[in-house]
Order: C-alpha cells, then sequence, then structure tokens
C-alpha cells in the first residue's frame, strides 16, 4: 500500500536535493504516492501568495510532507513561510539530530545527540510593539500547555529511541517567570519517567560552553523556541554544518520534513548542490511512516558513500568534485 506524502520543492537548490531524495527513495523501494505542491518565492510568482491555502490544506489532510528550503521575500509585508507553517498545523516540536558521519572531519568525535525545540511561542511568537520612538517591546510568550507538551514529546521521544538522557537549556536564574514556567512544566513531565531516563539542566551560557568543549557528553536537548533555534545551528558546526544534518517539525496530526539548510541560489541550478540533509530528512520521514527497513537500508548506503569518500562522488562543500546527480547515484548504487 502507498503512502501520500506532499512534496514541497522549495526555491533556489529545492527543487534539485527534492528530486534527489524522492529518486533515493524511490530506488529504495519504496511505494510513495507524491502530491506537488508550491510555496515560497515560486509560489508567490504563480499563486500570488507564499503560502497558498491549497498546500495547507493537503498537508492536514494526508498528515505528512517532504519539503526543500524555502525562501520569504525580503520587504512587502511577507511573513516567514516556515513560522507559518508552524503555528498554522500546529507543529510544536523541531526535531534535529546531530551525528558525526563518516568521511566528514570535524573537530569532534563521538557526537550524536538530538536537538528537540518547542517551535510554537517564546520570543518567536512575533507579539512587538513601539512603546515611544526609539523605544521597542517584543513579548516572550510561554505558556503551561505548550511546555509540558514539548517535555512530555522529549521524554517519549527519548524512551523510544533508547536515548539516556534528557537535558534542559535555560535562562530561569534570569527570566524567571517565562523560562522559569517552561523548567517546572518541564520537571513535572519528568516526575512520570524518573525510573526511565536520567534528567538535567543546565542555564544555557554554560551549556553552551560546555556543548562546544565536549558534545558527546549530551544525549537529547531541550529547549523552549528561541534558544532551539540557536542551539540547533550550533551543534551542526560540530558536524559538518548544516549540509549534513536533517530536521522534522512535528505535531499531533502533520508532521513536515526538511533540511534545515537555506535555498543558496548562488548554486542553484549548477548541479552541485548537497543533497544529504533532504536525503536524511527523508529517512526521518520513513522511520515516521514507519518505513524503518527501507529508512535503514538509505542510512547505510550514504555512509558507506560518505566512508569511500570517492571525491568523483561527494559534491564540493564535503570535499569533492561530484555533482548532485553523482552523488546521488552514488548512494542508490550503495543500497543493501
Amino acid at each position: 500500500m502507498s503512502d501520500i506524502v506532499c512534496l514541497i520543492p522549495g526555491d533556489g537548490i529545492g527543487p534539485e536535493v527534492t528530486s534527489a531524495t524522492r529518486r533515493v527513495i524511490e530506488a529504495a523501494g519504496v511505494d510513495i504516492e507524491w502530491a506537488l505542491l508550491p510555496a515560497g518565492t515560486t509560489a508567490l510568482e504563480f499563486c500570488g501568495s507564499v503560502l497558498p491555502e491549497r498546500t495547507l490544506a493537503a498537508i492536514q489532510g494526508h498528515g505528512v510532507a517532504l519539503k526543500g528550503p524555502l525562501t520569504t521575500p525580503i520587504g512587502g509585508g511577507h511573513v516567514s513561510v516556515n513560522v507559518t507553517l508552524r503555528k498554522r498545523l500546529n507543529l510544536f516540536a523541531a526535531v534535529r539530530p546531530v551525528r558525526n558521519l563518516p568521511g566528514i572531519r570535524t573537530r569532534f568525535e563521538n557526537v550524536d545527540l538530538v536537538i528537540i525545540r518547542e517551535n510554537t511561542e517564546g520570543l518567536y511568537s512575533g507579539i512587538e510593539h513601539e512603546i515611544t520612538d526609539g523605544v521597542v517591546g517584543s513579548l516572550k510568550v510561554a505558556t503551561a500547555k505548550a511546555s509540558s507538551r514539548i517535555g512530555r514529546f522529549a521524554f517519549d521521544y527519548a524512551v523510544s529511541r533508547r536515548r539516556g538522557k534528557v537535558t534542559v537549556f535555560h535562562k530561569a536564574n534570569i527570566l524567571k517567570m517565562s523560562d522559569g514556567l517552561f523548567l517546572r512544566c518541564v520537571r513535572q513531565e519528568y516526575a512520570k519517567d524518573r525510573d526511565r531516563l536520567a534528567y538535567d539542566e543546565l542555564i544555557i551560557d554554560n551549556g553552551c560552553m560546555q556543548l562546544v568543549t565536549d558534545p558527546s557528553r549530551f544525549d537529547v536537548l531541550l529547549l523552549e523556541n528561541l534558544y532551539g533555534d540557536i542551539i540547533s545551528d550550533l551543534a551542526a558546526g560540530l558536524v559538518g554544518g548544516l549540509g549534513v544534518v536533517p530536521g522534522a517539525n512535528i505535531g499531533t496530526s502533520c508532521a513536515v520534513f526538511e533540511p534545515v539548510h537555506g535555498s543558496a541560489p548562488d548554486i542553484a541550478r549548477k548541479g552541485i548542490a548537497n543533497p544529504l540533509a533532504c536525503i536524511m530528512s527523508g529517512v526521518m520521514m520513513l522511520n515516521h511512516l514507519g518505513r524503518t527497513q527501507a529508512a535503514d537500508r538509505i542510512r547505510q548506503a550514504y555512509d558507506t558513500v560518505l566512508a569511500d569518500g570517492d571525491p568523483a562522488n561527494l559534491t564540493p562543500d564535503i570535499g569533492g568534485r561530484g555533482t548532485t546527480e553523482s552523488f546521488t547515484d552514488a548512494i542508490i548504487r550503495a543500497l543493501p
């Protein structure tokens, strides 16, 4: 039986990396019916909106989407497409696995952590106002409902993935009410999991120092929205950058999987875009759909290609002289 997956190619290199991901998934024998949908600047040109209602409706109807990087036009009052997607679809949990990959040389070894970020509130609520000339206020929103929900998600995720410890980064020593509420709610959820998981809390500035000193000490990191946004990109830098890490935004009824890098218009249509982050996001999607055997085969395949290190197969950003197509072909050949 086939699954229906909404496919949003996106902007810039988006169509190239999503096409490569589709090829790999189909080569792995997964029967998926792809529903092609517009969003981003491409959608604005042809549909008059960066996020057409029919795109939202399709994701709500089918429950899962694979999305390429999107560009939000500067100026003109256009809101962030990604933020709007998360809010409209209630994708409250951002999940970013970060691990060392074979053949990708970095400063650190044995990095294997997952960042879980509350995705709907905090400063990203976008509630701002001008108090007086030259003075602007931004409101950080924290609710017990969202804080408890992300805490429960993080602990359930850690247990289901056989992870051993969840660490919360916070600033409750200064933001005593907002971050304080977040911590209290998370602690209440952890009380239900004391026998299954270890738990720790770190003030975020100390946490950042420890993360770049020895990232291997961390397992699952849980953060509110802004902290999670920053730390997830920082952590990607520990293992080779945004081109080698996947991402997912998950809600109660929908999930959107996406590479977290930008649309890179400067290299669009040159055939040298690295599709790995999108393929890895596709692996996360397959696991979400219960297609775990295919997901494992694809992961083994790209690990094999990376470990082999043949520069003819790898794209320039990871030390090769290959193309998007040659990298994709090599992964397909390596499928066990």
